[in-house]
């Protein structure tokens, strides 16, 4: 058996997967998010831990895990936990979606012109590089004491296994990778007053890192256990879903929204704040649209308008409006700022067009329309980056609506499938990586299948013809008020 632990924002959850593939039993845990100041957002690493201990703790008592022989990390991307020399966590992890650092962004792009083609990206507030440099500007006592700088899921290896390590795909996220190469470029860390010192080794997905602590092997009743390298939360999802061969893509329906598509090279569109990361597995990289708030923006208006939950809120949309219903306003869904295409973490939602006659439920098929729509933009900005697919799968949880899922393939114009497991994505994929790991005989093609096809969606072409005239406005009404964000 191979377990997989997927650190995400809003929760931890573990997977236990037999040597067929399947999923034999699933645990997870809820986590907080802290928001202490405008833009800010922060999550206590202790608590990533705690969560990950109970849920592995409430699977040794469901199941022997005296079988597992390997275990795969997943996790949101991007996030600085910073530990002193003894390995004690210095402050609150800075997370993803944090928009604090859009200052330092500048500074680092001036300070290493060149930093887009060594890693392939713009610089953006979310990432981890100008977090350091945040820290090292308003937090210098931390900085000081500052020995390793670790992503999330890193964290976690840390803590099952004493070990400092992370994967290519996740490091791709640090704006200290370079991409192409993948290894970690010191002029990149200089910049941030960091060295490769202050790093973890790096490691493809498949790799052995480490090994489970004894005195956890014991609590869980595990024998010779072995951490593989893991993966970033979107890589982790890909690999759950099959997505590893060029051509093949994904829409990832979580707290944030992201499309992501296999590329066997290394290549660049920093125009339309298009990411460019390495994949999970040796010689693929991927090349991935990022949209900070999308099923996270159907939960914040469930919380605020007094539905019970999404899925009472969906229902009510399919019975009470149609495509196109005139009381529908637009909805801009930046609730935390945005990446692609428009890299502005300043950026507000906003509704436009609300009448008298509007009511809850029209408000809430703007929100999943204006989601749509933010998703279908980054989808064509990886389009035009040269990228060409065969096939688009959804995962997250956001997929598990049916009524979404075809109203994204009337948005976009893009046929998507969905797949058993679509809902588990980066802790499949994490499990995957773990089976890669401890069987190295394995290859890739014969852990990494694609799951059964539940349902497929094909675009209704006279609604998606007309969403396209409501997507222009939809972007038009974003330059209009772009002026009025601060």
């Amino acid at each position: 058996m191979y377990l997989g632990v997927d650190l995400g924002t809003s929760s931890v959850k573990t997977v236990l997967m037999d040597e067929e593939g399947l999923i034999t039993v699933s645990v997870s845990r809820p986590l907080n998010v802290s928001m202490p100041k405008p833009l800010w957002s922060e999550q206590d690493a202790g608590e990533w831990w705690k969560a990950t201990c109970d849920c592995l703790d409430e699977l040794s008592e469901q199941i022997e895990l005296s079988n597992v022989k390997s275990i795969g990390l997943s996790g949101q991307m991007h996030g600085a936990t910073l530990l002193d020399e003894s390995g004690n966590v210095l402050r609150p992890a800075i997370l993803w979606n944090d928009g604090r650092c859009v200052a330092e962004c500048d500074e680092l792009n001036k300070a290493v012109p060149d930093s887009a083609m060594r890693t392939g990206n713009v610089i953006m507030a979310g990432f981890t590089a100008p977090k350091l440099l945040w820290v090292k500007k308003y937090e210098p006592e931390v900085f000081a004491k500052v020995s390793k700088v670790l992503l999330p899921k890193d964290f976690l290896r840390y803590q099952l296994s004493g070990e400092f390590a992370s994967d290519m795909s996740d490091a791709a996220g640090t704006m200290w990778l370079n991409t192409e190469t993948r290894q970690w470029d010191e002029v990149l860390l200089a910049s941030c007053g960091l060295g490769v010192d202050n790093m973890p080794a790096l490691f493809e997905g498949s790799e052995v890192t480490g090994t489970l602590k004894a005195s956890l092997a014991e609590r869980w009743g595990m024998h010779n256990v072995v951490i593989a390298g893991g993966a970033g939360d979107n890589a982790a999802g890909a690999i759950g879903c099959g997505i590893f061969e060029p051509g093949h893509a994904m829409l990832s329906l979580g707290t944030s929204g992201v499309y992501f598509a296999v590329t066997e090279r290394f290549s660049v569109n920093t125009a339309q704040a298009v990411h460019s990361f390495c994949h999970a597995l040796p010689d693929r990289w991927h090349m991935m649209s990022v949209m900070l708030s999308a099923a996270s923006c159907l939960e914040w208006y469930c919380l605020q308008s007094g539905y019970k939950d999404v899925v009472e809120m969906m229902e009510d949309i399919q019975r009470n409006t149609t495509q196109l219903d005139s009381e529908t306003p637009l909805f801009l869904p930046y609730l935390t700022g945005e990446r692609t295409p428009h890299n502005n973490p300043s950026a507000k939602a906003a509704f436009f067009g609300v009448s008298a006659s509007t009511r809850r439920v029209h408000m809430a098929r703007a929100v999943v329309e204006g989601v749509s729509m933010a998703l279908a933009d980054g989808i064509d900005a990886v389009h035009q980056s040269g990228v060409t697919t065969t096939s688009i799968s959804l995962i997250g949880g956001g997929a598990k609506s049916i009524f979404w899922r075809q109203l994204l393939s009337d948005i976009s114009g893009y046929a998507l499938e969905y797949r058993e497991g679509g809902d588990v994505g980066p802790a499949l994929g994490a499990a995957r990586l773990a089976k890669l790991a401890a069987n190295p005989q394995l290859a890739p093609s014969d852990v990494c299948f694609k799951p059964p096809l539940e349902a497929s969606y094909s675009p209704q072409k006279d609604i998606h013809n007309r969403y396209l005239l409501k997507r222009q406005q939809f972007r038009e009404l974003y330059y209009a008020v772009e002026p009025f964000f601060t």
